[in-house]
């Protein structure tokens, strides 16, 4: 998944980058809210992380026009203000969650899992379609009694698939997801990663269908 982290501290910001790209997520990072806006304009994101005290500007400034956009991509807010009057406010604003500074890296990444979850309409990280039961959380899909350890790339490509299934996803689209800015990679490689899952769910009711001309779709056959 992609994510966008508005944060000024560089050590801080490097360190959740190199945690979440550890699970294969791709993490832009803006320094200030110029460059954050900058990022939502260009790429679709689904999750932010962004801080408060920023060196342009309150993170909540950029929070209440987020919301004002009617986007639903779920806010994570890092803070270090630790009072709860400040908390509500937050929550009120449309965050879909906080951290108090310092991070827990683990709780982070729990924290991410659930906000995503309830951003699809989940409430585990076990998702159910058709014969097929993809957990997010383990990397893996089950179908039928046997069970298959996805690679990283194949893991992001799949969740992309079941948080919308039957939407069409061009391979430009499906490319931006799996790939940060300064990774060239061709739309070839997509098509290696659909080659991969197709193969993953075949002997199921699952499949990943080619739109010729606009993209692929995740549906039951």
């Amino acid at each position: 998944m992609r994510f966008l982290l508005i944060e000024d501290n560089q050590a801080l910001a490097n360190a959740v980058i190199d945690r979440l790209c550890l699970d294969g997520h791709i993490v832009d990072h803006s320094s200030d809210l110029e460059t954050a806006w900058d990022f939502t304009s260009t790429a679709e994101y689904d999750l932010i992380l962004l801080d408060i005290m920023l060196p342009d500007g309150d993170g909540r400034t950029f929070l209440k026009k987020h919301r004002n956009a009617k986007s639903r991509t779920p806010v994570i807010v890092l803070t270090a203000r630790s009072e709860v009057s400040d908390r509500v406010g937050i929550l009120d604003l449309g965050a879909d969650d906080y951290m108090i500074k310092p991070i827990d890296y683990s709780e982070l990444e729990a924290r991410c899992r659930a906000v995503l979850r309830r951003q699809t309409g989940q409430a585990r990280n076990a998702i159910n379609f058709g014969e097929v039961e993809f957990d997010s959380l383990a990397g893996s899909l089950k179908i039928k009694d046997k069970r298959v350890k996805l690679r990283t790339k194949e893991l992001r490509l799949f969740e992309v698939f079941i948080n919308s299934p039957d939407q069409i996803f061009p391979k430009s689209q499906l490319l931006d997801r799996l790939f940060p800015y300064e990774v060239e990679a061709s739309e070839n490689a997509i098509e290696v990663y659909v080659g991969r899952l197709r193969k993953h769910l075949s002997g199921s009711n699952v499949s990943i269908t080619t739109v010729r001309g606009l993209g692929y779709k995740l549906e039951i056959l």
